[in-house]
C-alpha cells in the first residue's frame, strides 16, 4: 500500500498576525494508524520542505497519544521535514490520498491547481480519497468526470459551523467547511460538536473534526 499525505504550507491565520498550519494531531493519528497497517507513506505540500504547525495544536490540552509517539519518532519528523513538493507528485503512484486538516488548507490547499488534479486523478482512477476536520475544503473546486463537484450528492463531513463559531475564526476564514460542502450539493451530515464523526461515499472518507481523524485513517484503511 502506497499513500500520500499531502499537508498544507500556509502559515497565517488571515489578517490577525496569528499563526496557522496543519493541526498535529490530525496528521500524527492517521499517519501511525496507516504506518502500523504496513502502508509506505510519503509526505507533500505545495511547497515542500517543513509543513508550518499551528501552534494551538501543540498546546498541552491538544496533545494525544499519536502526538506524543510523533514528538519521541525521530524518523517520522525527518520526513515531515522534507515533503515533497506537490508539483512533483504523480497521482499514479499511489493507492490512496489523505489530508489533515488544521485552517491551513482553507488558503492554499482549496486553491491549489496541481492538489485539484491530484484529486481528480485519484477519483476518476476510483481511488481512495480522505480529508479530516478543515481538509474537506480541499474539496472546493475538485471535480468529478462529467464536471459537477466531486461532492455533489455524496454524503461528506466536515468541520462544523458551530465548531468554527466556537473557536471564533468564524470572520477569519476564507469561506466555513460545511457551508461550502452543502453549497456544492454534498449531503452535509454531522455529529455532536467536537464528537467523533466520519462519513464514507464510494472512495470518499471526510471526517468532522480533530476527534475524528484516527477513525477517518481506519476508514480509508479499510477501503484499501
Amino acid at each position: 500500500m502506497k499513500i500520500l499525505m499531502v499537508l498544507t504550507s500556509h502559515d497565517k491565520l488571515g489578517d490577525t498576525g496569528k499563526k496557522t498550519g496543519f493541526w498535529l494531531e490530525e496528521f500524527a493519528a492517521p499517519y501511525y494508524v496507516l504506518k502500523d497497517a504496513g502502508a509506505e507513506i510519503t509526505l507533500a505540500s505545495p511547497k515542500g520542505g517543513q509543513p508550518p504547525l499551528d501552534p494551538k495544536s501543540d498546546e498541552p490540552d491538544a496533545q494525544t497519544e499519536a502526538t506524543d509517539r510523533f514528538k519521541a519518532d525521530q524518523m517520522a519528523q525527518q520526513l515531515l521535514a522534507s515533503t515533497t513538493p506537490l508539483s512533483q507528485i504523480d497521482p499514479s503512484d499511489f493507492d490512496a490520498v489523505f489530508y489533515p486538516g488544521g485552517h491551513g488548507p482553507l488558503w492554499d490547499l482549496a486553491e491549489d491547481k496541481d492538489s485539484i488534479a491530484l484529486i481528480e486523478a485519484f477519483a476518476a482512477k476510483d481511488r481512495p480519497v480522505g480529508a479530516v476536520c478543515h481538509a474537506p475544503g480541499v474539496l472546493r473546486h475538485v471535480k468529478s468526470k462529467d464536471g459537477q463537484p466531486l461532492v455533489s450528492g455524496r454524503k461528506v463531513t466536515g468541520f462544523t459551523n458551530s465548531e468554527e463559531e466556537a473557536v471564533g475564526l468564524t470572520k477569519v476564514v476564507p469561506f466555513l467547511v460545511e457551508h461550502m460542502l452543502q453549497e456544492r450539493g454534498g449531503l452535509y451530515e454531522k455529529g455532536a460538536d467536537w464528537g467523533v464523526h466520519v462519513v464514507t461515499d464510494g472512495k470518499l472518507v471526510t471526517g468532522q473534526n480533530p476527534a475524528s481523524s484516527e477513525e477517518a485513517a481506519k476508514a480509508l484503511l479499510k477501503l484499501l
